[in-house]
């Protein structure tokens, strides 16, 4: 099955809320560093760490 949507990110942590409409739901914040990406659990969007990015917070 595809994601919903897949998003490059540039930061080890992102937050997902689903955005605006049906896909809305309550803030939830993903490491994305461990494998270099990761799927929210609420509405299935795929974050994915750009290349070069760091993965670790400084």
């Amino acid at each position: 099955m595809q994601p919903f949507e897949t998003i490059e990110v540039e930061t080890p942590t992102v937050g997902c809320d689903g955005g605006d409409g049906p896909l809305g739901h309550p803030l939830v914040y993903l490491d994305v560093a461990k494998t270099g990406s990761v799927e929210c659990p609420y509405c299935s969007r795929l974050f994915v760490l750009k290349a070069g990015a760091p993965a670790a917070a400084h």
